[in-house]
């Protein structure tokens, strides 16, 4: 047995022994969309600290737990902040809770994010579903292979689900909220892009840019969990215009955007649910 599915097993395990429920959907929420899980049925929740090796979120506006429960009729499990690359992680450790919720039972992930907008058609505020990706951090698969979770050369050809997208872009044509859609580039933080940055992954391809979520999505592709993903384009990145970022402006438009936001992760999860 593998040493990353050793420590999944005892994070299982402790998860097990306090929390007795098997969702079916897996959603990760990005800064300033935490509370969507505040507005669900809450059956139970889990604090990371309360399991044993877990990593720890220390971002400002990452509350750091599980929220179990129903989103409609469809049984979920939240995260409320997650871990990043830059807060000195490896990895492993960063991609570790994506693995734990397929090992609960999930079947699809919905991974979000607050990203910065690199196409010029995109406003701040503006809904992304994304794609495809460009992940310009280490992959979380280097070194051993967790064999019990999937092979050791996966393909990448459909990381964000095609299926999945096409309920996600559907839900929001019927609710009548404007999508954009497009490629996220995750590149590694904690500082913001500089205006050079920002003009070469524009030549690359992406249409938006961030600190998470790609490397997310190909732990869960590796582990056969399906995935699909949306941006909340909280600012327009360096360079696209002349004020300075911050974090507080990313959670500002993030809150704003919070109430669309959560009526279209609502209707979608209970899409998401009936395909299963």
């Amino acid at each position: 047995m593998s040493k990353i599915y050793e420590r999944l097993e005892k994070c299982y395990e402790c998860f097990k022994s306090k929390i007795d429920f098997e969702p079916d959907v897996a959603l990760v929420l990005g800064s300033g969309l935490g509370d969507f899980a505040d507005g669900i049925k809450i059956e139970a929740a889990l604090d990371y600290r309360d399991i044993e090796g877990f990593p720890v979120s220390t971002v400002q506006g990452h509350k750091g737990r599980f929220v179990f429960g129903y989103v409609g009729e469809v049984k979920v499990v939240i995260m409320q902040g997650r871990v990043h690359y830059y807060e000195g992680y490896k990895m492993e450790d960063v991609v570790l809770p994506v693995r734990l919720m397929k090992m609960m039972g999930a079947k699809v992930l919905l991974l979000t994010n607050a990203a910065g907008g690199v196409n010029r058609d995109f406003h701040a505020g503006d809904f992304m579903l994304i794609s495809d990706h460009i992940n310009m951090a280490p992959s979380p698969l280097i070194g051993e292979n967790a064999d019990e979770l999937g092979v050791r050369f996966p393909d990448m050809s459909n990381i964000y689900d095609r299926d999945l997208r096409d309920i996600v872009r559907n839900t929001a044509k019927d609710l009548g909220i404007p999508l954009q859609e497009g490629v996220y580039i995750q590149l590694t933080g904690p500082n913001y892009e500089s205006p050079a940055e920002i003009r070469m992954v524009r030549t690359l391809g992406a249409d938006a840019v961030g600190m998470s979520t790609a490397c997310e999505a190909v732990a869960a592709n590796h582990a056969g969990l399906k995935t699909v993903g949306i941006s909340c384009i909280s600012n327009m990145a360096c360079g696209i215009t002349d004020k300075p970022l911050t974090h507080a402006e990313v959670q500002e438009t993030a809150d704003k955007a919070a109430p669309l936001f959560k009526k279209l992760i609502t209707e979608s999860v209970i899409r998401l649910g009936k395909a299963l």
